[in-house]
């Protein structure tokens, strides 16, 4: 299965959160597994920077950047993926951006926490939860 991460997925892995790290460390493991295959928005790594510069410093906001390059593949936000999200049917641009890109990557879902902002976009939307459902065990096999 090929799938977005939303932003707040990807923090909950960089910035370890206490609530949350448990299911986006085990899907970030599945992609490392070949499980899945995990992209992000073009965005995203522009967004992790930013609040993980302030959350914590710095260099941990390049670590975290230079991380996510190397680990997950990026979702082209272009003019037809801006033009297309401003017409989703959904309340907060970012979000419909992040939809837009998947879509036109042709990905099979969206992971977020947040099902609710992704009313109105135009592929599936899991919780992190559900895609973890949904998987396969890992091979036990030496």
């Amino acid at each position: 299965m090929r799938v977005l991460l939303d932003t707040d997925v990807v923090l909950d892995v960089v910035l370890a959160r206490p609530a949350f790290v448990t299911e986006a460390a085990a899907i970030w493991l599945a992609h490392e597994q070949g499980r899945i295959t995990a992209h992000m928005a073009a965005i995203t790594p522009v967004n992790v920077f930013y609040i993980v510069r302030r959350a914590r410093s710095l260099i941990e906001a390049r670590e975290a950047v230079g991380e996510l390059l190397h680990k997950l593949r990026a979702c082209p936000v272009d003019d037809a993926v801006l033009q297309h999200a401003s017409k989703l049917p959904m309340s907060d641009y970012e979000d419909a951006v992040q939809a837009a890109a998947a879509q036109a990557a042709g990905l099979d879902a969206l992971v977020t926490r947040n099902g609710s902002d992704y009313a109105g976009a135009p592929l599936l939307v899991l919780s992190p939860g559900e895609l973890l459902a949904r998987l396969t065990p890992p091979s036990t096999d030496p």
